[in-house]
């Protein structure tokens, strides 16, 4: 487990980037950043005033080199201005209006997105999430960074952290009830991303079927993204729809689908909905002790991720660190 995440942290030393944290306010983020910059992982900027972030980092006895923080208070940032102007051109024609922007870019998840987007600052990434949900913590993207392609989903993965083994969940965050070219778009971006962390992907589209033991709707969508994917990239080993003791235990897969190119050694599965994905991504993270590091988000022009609102400050510094890495392909 260690041995991943410190090549990870190896791998985003190597060309810190800009990342900011609209949540400065919050403990954990400010845990996070005195231990990154230790680090030296990443160049932070902290949202919120400066004085309330300044006096709770003392409280909680940080020692955080502030000539190597970043601060912008939303509320009194002449950026402001500027942002909400750029916010009402591209939110105009759903009836947002001046004064509505202005107001919005007071809150600092939507000032820190229109940072990502205009570029200002140099920043390269950011990470939020402790004090919003999901839906909320990445409406700001989806109005302003928006997806890479006009009908590309985003989705949400977690690295599993076993001790011996590194499987990617998806997707596990964001689309509830994917339909097949949601799922293919869900896998192939994946697949990627594995890649990018040097993981050769074997992918499992999984359902409570393996190779037609069952029939139902839900099936034949799975099946259907398993014939786009092959179609689409057919170098990549993929195979559905498996079980997922069929996916991931080699003596299972000889049994039931002894023809699958995945051989029962998948390291990243695609569930069939969120409700799946969600469900066992926290099972395996509470009864078998791995380390969920996530969600990262994919799919967007810009590396944006968020934690859960339960997270430890250490599992901020974890996605800081694969943000860090994202922003190589920007």
């Amino acid at each position: 487990m260690k041995q991943f995440i410190n090549r990870v942290e190896a791998l985003a030393r190597k060309n810190p980037k800009h990342i900011i944290f609209p949540e400065g306010n919050e403990p954990r983020m400010l845990q996070a950043t005195e231990e990154i910059l230790k680090k030296k992982m990443a160049k932070i900027t902290l949202l919120g005033n400066e004085e309330e972030i300044k006096n709770l980092a003392k409280k909680l006895k940080l020692k955080i080199d502030w000539e190597k923080v970043m601060i912008i208070d939303p509320m009194k940032s002449p950026l402001r201005k500027k942002y909400a102007k750029a916010y009402y051109e591209l939110r105009k024609h759903k009836g947002v209006t001046e004064r509505q922007a202005s107001e919005v870019m007071k809150q600092s998840h939507y000032f820190g997105t229109m940072m990502i987007h205009l570029d200002d600052n140099d920043t390269d990434g950011m990470v939020l999430g402790t004090q919003h949900p999901t839906a909320e913590s990445i409406r700001p993207a989806l109005e302003i960074v928006k997806t890479k392609e006009k009908f590309h989903k985003i989705s949400g993965i977690f690295f599993m952290v076993f001790k011996r083994r590194v499987i990617l969940f998806a997707d596990a965050a964001i689309t509830i009830d994917p339909n097949a070219h949601d799922l293919v778009d869900i896998a192939t971006d994946t697949a990627e991303t594995a890649k990018r962390f040097g993981i050769e992907p074997k992918v499992a589209m999984l359902s409570f079927s393996t190779k037609g033991s069952a029939k139902h709707p839900f099936i034949d969508k799975v099946r259907e993204a398993v014939a786009m994917i092959k179609y689409e990239k057919p170098d990549l080993i993929v195979d559905g729809e498996l079980q997922v003791d069929a996916a991931i235990v080699p003596e299972v897969a000889e049994r039931k689908c002894p023809d699958s190119p995945v051989k029962g050694e998948a390291n990243v599965l695609i569930f069939p909905d969120l409700e799946a994905a969600n469900i066992a991504y926290k099972l395996v993270e509470r009864l078998a002790k791995a380390k969920a590091i996530g969600p990262i988000l994919q799919g967007l022009k810009r590396p944006i991720n968020k934690v859960s609102r339960g997270c430890s400050y250490q599992d901020i510094v974890n996605v800081t660190a694969f943000t860090v890495c994202e922003c190589y392909e920007g």
